[in-house]
C-alpha cells in the first residue's frame, strides 16, 4: 500500500496542523509521499525531515521576530510576510532553525510542494529535488499570498500561493499512485468557502495577471469541490481526513503567540479523539 499525505494552507492556522504532524510522528506514521500547498507544504517538509516541534516554533516561537510579518516586513521587502527571512534565513543552511534538508534526502518519502503560476494560473508541482539548503525559494514561492506579497521567481517564471489552483492537492496524490491518503486540514470538513473579499482591489493590482484573477475569482468552487471530493473519498475508505471540528479563531495574520499556541494545543487534543482511527486507517505502518 501506498500511503499519502496531504496538507493543506492557511497561513498561521496551520498551528493546528503543525500538532497534528507532531502527533503522527510520534505515533511513526510514514506515508510513501507528502504534498502540502502554502504553509502546509513547509509543513509537510519539516514532517518529511522528522523535526518534531520545528512547525510549533515556527507558527508561535519565531512569529515575535519583528522581521517575521507585518507593516515593515510591508515596506521593507514588498510583502506582509518576509518570505525571504522565514524560509531562507531561518530555514535555509546555518539558519536558527535550519531545515535538515539531508534528512529529507534520506527519507524515501516524496516529497512535493504546489505553486500557481502567475502568468498561466495552473498548479506547478515542485520536488525535493527543486529544494536546496541555499535555496528554498518553493516555499517562499507557495507560500507567496497574492496581493500582500511579492510573487517568487523560479526558473524565469512567477509563482504565488498553491492554494489558488490546488488547495486541497488530494488529485495529485491519487495520480501518484496513492491507495489510501491522510488529509489535514486547518479548516472544519464541512466548511463551504465563499467568493474571495476585496474583489475590486485584487483586480487592480492584479491586472496584468488575468489567469491570476480568474483563480481568485473561482477559488472557493475549487476549493468546495476539492473538499466534496475528499469527503466522498473517506466515505469510500481511501481518504481519511483531519480537520478541527469548529472554525478555527484565529486569522491568516495571526501574530499572538499565545492564541496560536492554543491553536496548537487544540490540534494535540482534537489527534487524541481521533488517533484510533489513524493507527486503523495506515496499520501497516506503525507495525
Amino acid at each position: 500500500m501506498k500511503l499519502g499525505l496531504v496538507v493543506e494552507g492557511g497561513g498561521m492556522k496551520c498551528a493546528w496542523s503543525a500538532a497534528i504532524l507532531d502527533r503522527l510522528m510520534d505515533d511513526e506514521i510514514r506515508p510513501d509521499y507528502a504534498i502540502g500547498a502554502s504553509a502546509g507544504a513547509a509543513c509537510a517538509a519539516s514532517f518529511v525531515a522528522g523535526q518534531r516541534g520545528r512547525n510549533r516554533r515556527f507558527f508561535v516561537d519565531h512569529v515575535s521576530e519583528p522581521r517575521y510579518m507585518g507593516a515593515s516586513a510591508l515596506l521593507r521587502e514588498g510583502s506582509f510576510f518576509n518570505l525571504h527571512y522565514i524560509y531562507q534565513e531561518l530555514t535555509g543552511e546555518g539558519g536558527a532553525d535550519e531545515l535538515d534538508y539531508e534528512a529529507i534526502l534520506r527519507n524515501p518519502c516524496e516529497l512535493w510542494a504546489v505553486a500557481t503560476d502567475v502568468e498561466t494560473g495552473k498548479p506547478a508541482y515542485f520536488t525535493k529535488k527543486d529544494m536546496h539548503p541555499d535555496d528554498f525559494r518553493v516555499f517562499m514561492a507557495t507560500c507567496a499570498i497574492p496581493v500582500v506579497c511579492r510573487p517568487v521567481e523560479i526558473g524565469g517564471r512567477l509563482y504565488c500561493d498553491g492554494g489558488c489552483s490546488d488547495p486541497i492537492p488530494v488529485r495529485r496524490a491519487f495520480e501518484a499512485g496513492c491507495d489510501r491518503v491522510i488529509v489535514v486540514l486547518c479548516r472544519p470538513a464541512d466548511t463551504v468557502r465563499t467568493p474571495e473579499a476585496h474583489r475590486g482591489i485584487y483586480h487592480a493590482v492584479l491586472k496584468r495577471s488575468p489567469q491570476l484573477i480568474r483563480d481568485l475569482d473561482t477559488r472557493h468552487l475549487r476549493y468546495n469541490a476539492r473538499l466534496a471530493a475528499c469527503r466522498r473519498l473517506e466515505e469510500e475508505g481511501r481518504v481519511l481526513i483531519l480537520a478541527p471540528r469548529r472554525p478555527l479563531a484565529v486569522s491568516t495574520y495571526t501574530k499572538d503567540a499565545k492564541v496560536l499556541q492554543g491553536m496548537y494545543d487544540l490540534g494535540l487534543h482534537e489527534y487524541e479523539r481521533e488517533r484510533g482511527r489513524v493507527l486503523a486507517f495506515a496499520q501497516d505502518r506503525t507495525a
